[in-house]
């Protein structure tokens, strides 16, 4: 299995070492063996998430944070954000002062940030294997998985709908990628189980088939508290009590309104001192103003309003201030990915989060393209360095997502997982230690000669470049011997072996007994239903 990709191993970085890296180096000589063998001696030190050794890139001044922040106090408090279909909500804004009038709330300028600052700057969420566990929040960038697409894609099956042997295996392949860190949440979406039991089969598989980190359900209040009560299983309820197991997603019904069922799944992670992403899903021209700073405005006053009625639910509970922006295409209405206005919104939101104390999330390797093709890429790429430049701390849709949210893609999904691997080596920054600066081999070498041979490059001939698992280097004629495959097939084959020769991390069999024997009781007390 190849470097970048390979499987964890016994010796994994513990928390707080994301300053290491995994670089690789191409080897000496031209020939293909030579290639393989310098594969087969490199080593990999898997950490398991990125801390950055480079500044962010802002795109707002001083006077700009404070015009958008003043018109996101604008919309908090003349406009005001609706909170529908849950009273005791509506009771809770109001106790901590809120103008509330029907289900519309109004907020006093200030009042949300204020609620705000009980929440963590960052936080770990612990996995099951604590060698896994990630630091959100700071100068960490923490990639997971693609997330919700009902359908799947691969290059022999074409699109389909998805199944729960899809979900099991794309968490298998995120929990044997180096290059993500959590296992996500809803993967892709396993049309073939009732959608209200659905979920057990889901977490559990995040137990089961991996130990990295994993997100609950989100699309019920009593499928928040199953989630919940499975975790209780692995980690015990004490434990979890006092630290974050779980990470949910817990998106606003953008423009300006939180649903019943986001609010009671958000109300029982909160309670519970489980982290929830507080996201305004927003299409640009449709469910926003058309421009960037109008954009900005109201995905701050949405998250701010939802992190803080966490907040009141639990003071101190963790959150994620969350921007999903895309802008749509004014002769179709579609949604367009990869543009430079969503990128603005992007780098925006994350000063604004800096300035709240709060960690976030955004990015990803965003696509409309149907096919794992130079669309794909460029699209991805147009994300993902967005992403990694503005110091996203939590990074949903990092590999697999495809046709605009619609198709997890095997390909996709590890032609992504090669480039989250690359943005480590990007976040480190340049090397000046004594070894990084070569003066030793720039005396050795001098004018005129070269420095393949000198003893710095062999020295550091296995880590001194990132190498691809995906991208081919050799020539033209070895690549036309070879069958002529472009990055897609040669992923094709990759994910392909990354599951035959996938091995489940161990699982305690009392915890696994337990876990089944409450999804078995659970499953048996109410009748499958498809909504």
């Amino acid at each position: 299995m190849s470097d970048e990709l390979s499987g964890p191993t016994d010796d994994g970085g513990e928390p707080g070492a994301g300053d290491r890296r995994e670089r690789r180096g191409r080897g000496a000589g031209g020939g293909r063996e030579a290639r393989r063998a310098a594969r087969a001696k490199s080593s990999t030190v898997y950490t398991p998430f990125i801390t950055r050794k480079i500044a962010t890139f802002e795109v707002l001044s001083e006077e700009g944070l404070e015009i958008i922040e003043a018109n996101a106090e604008t919309i908090l408090e003349e406009i005001g954000i609706e909170f529908r279909e849950d009273e005791e909500a509506l009771e809770l804004w109001r106790g901590a002062g809120a103008d509330v009038d029907g289900e519309r709330v109004h907020i006093p300028r200030g009042l949300a940030r204020e609620l705000i600052k009980t929440a963590p700057a960052t936080f770990t969420q612990h996995a099951r294997n604590p060698e896994r566990s990630v630091e959100i929040g700071g100068g960490n960038t923490v990639f997971a998985p693609v997330y919700g697409p009902p359908f799947v894609n691969d290059l022999d099956g074409g699109r389909r709908y998805a199944t729960i042997e899809d979900f099991q295996n794309f968490v298998k392949l995120a929990y044997a990628s180096h290059g993500l860190h959590h296992s996500g949440g809803t993967v892709c979406e396993p049309v073939d189980l009732p959608v209200n039991k659905r979920h057990f089969d889901m977490v559990y598989a995040h137990i089961k088939y991996s130990d990295k980190p994993f997100m609950g359900s989100v699309t019920h209040p009593e499928r928040a508290l199953d989630s919940i009560e499975m975790a209780k299983i692995v980690f015990g309820a004490d434990f979890l009590d006092r630290n974050t197991v779980l990470v949910s997603l817990i998106n606003a019904n953008s423009p300006m309104t939180w649903d019943a069922t986001m609010l009671g799944a958000l109300k029982n992670y909160a309670r519970a001192n489980q982290a929830v992403i507080t996201t305004p899903f927003i299409l640009a021209g449709a469910m926003s103003p058309v421009t960037v700073a109008g954009t900005l405005a109201q995905t701050l006053a949405e998250a701010m309003a939802g992190m803080a009625f966490a907040q009141l639910c639990r003071p101190g509970a963790p959150v994620i201030f969350g921007s999903f922006a895309s802008s749509i295409s004014m002769q179709s209405g579609a949604p367009t990915f990869g543009t430079p206005e969503p990128a603005l919104v992007l780098y925006g939101c994350a000063q604004l989060a800096r300035r709240l104390g709060v960690p976030f999330r955004s990015g990803g390797s965003l696509c409309g393209s149907k096919a794992p093709d130079a669309q794909a890429a460029y699209e991805s790429a147009n994300t993902l360095l967005p992403t990694v430049l503005g110091g996203v701390n939590f990074v949903l849709h990092a590999a697999g997502w495809m046709e605009g949210g619609l198709s997890s893609s095997y390909e996709k999904f590890i032609m992504d997982a090669d480039q989250c691997a690359m943005m480590r080596t990007m976040l480190e920054g340049v090397d000046l230690s004594e070894n990084g600066q070569a003066m030793d081999a720039i005396r050795e070498v001098g004018p005129g000669a070269h420095f393949l041979g000198c003893a710095h490059t062999q020295a550091n001939f296995e880590t001194a470049f990132f190498r691809s698992s995906i991208a081919d280097n050799s020539t033209f004629e070895q690549w036309q011997a070879e069958g002529e495959r472009d990055a897609a097939t040669r992923a094709n084959a990759l994910w392909k072996k990354m599951l035959a020769e996938y091995e489940a991390p161990a699982l305690d069999p009392a915890i696994d007994e337990a876990l089944n024997d409450y999804m078995a009781r659970r499953k048996a007390a109410f009748p499958d239903s498809n909504v």
